[in-house]
């Protein structure tokens, strides 16, 4: 099929390309529009490394044709905050260190965004469950779940965020999250 033009908006801006309506918006995003925090890993919508944000829902851009996000809100992880005003999921995942090779973070921090938007007393074991299909190679798995606890934390108490002290101050502790029993860890 011939390239037609297509408006979507992403990150609160609009936006018009010329594209085959089936190509994935992952490749707009990533080629077009030079928004490189949605990653290609696996192509197939297993992985979770090219989740965006789609009217507050996480999905995996690598299979949703562009077209389908037309009269739609697009967010990235560029749209969420940046390095001088992170988002609170960003923040919590800088404080707890919850990094490594950085390959799955996009989609780790974006569903945990989603979950935060439509979930936000979300337990150990719905944060779990939804960070289930995001894969992570690096074994940090430890640290992601405790940065989404916190993320939760922040985002619930409208807690600013900040620094793993400040956290604390605000009565942040990973082991006063409910477990997936309802219970505090203890």
């Amino acid at each position: 099929m011939s390239a037609s033009p297509i408006s979507i908006r992403v990150n609160d801006a609009q936006h018009t390309i010329s594209c085959d309506p089936k190509t994935p918006l992952l490749y707009i995003l990533r080629n077009d529009l030079a928004l490189n925090g949605p990653k290609f890993g696996c192509g197939l919508g297993e992985c979770g490394a090219c989740a965006v944000l789609i009217d507050g829902r996480a999905v995996r851009s690598c299979v949703v044709p562009v077209t389908a996000v037309k009269n739609r809100s697009v967010t990235t992880l560029e749209g969420l905050g940046n390095s001088t005003s992170p988002h609170p999921v960003q923040q919590a995942f800088i404080d707890e260190n919850a990094a490594q090779c950085g390959y799955c973070l996009n989609g780790m921090i974006m569903t945990v965004v989603s979950l935060a938007l439509h979930q936000p007393d979300a337990g150990e074991a719905e944060i779990k469950n939804a960070l289930a299909h995001n894969l992570c190679r690096c074994g940090t798995h430890k640290e992601i779940l405790a940065a989404a606890k916190r993320a939760l934390f922040l985002t619930n108490s409208a807690a600013l965020p900040g620094s793993l002290d400040s956290a604390r101050e605000s009565g942040f502790e990973p082991s006063n999250v409910k477990t997936d029993r309802g219970e505090r860890n203890a």
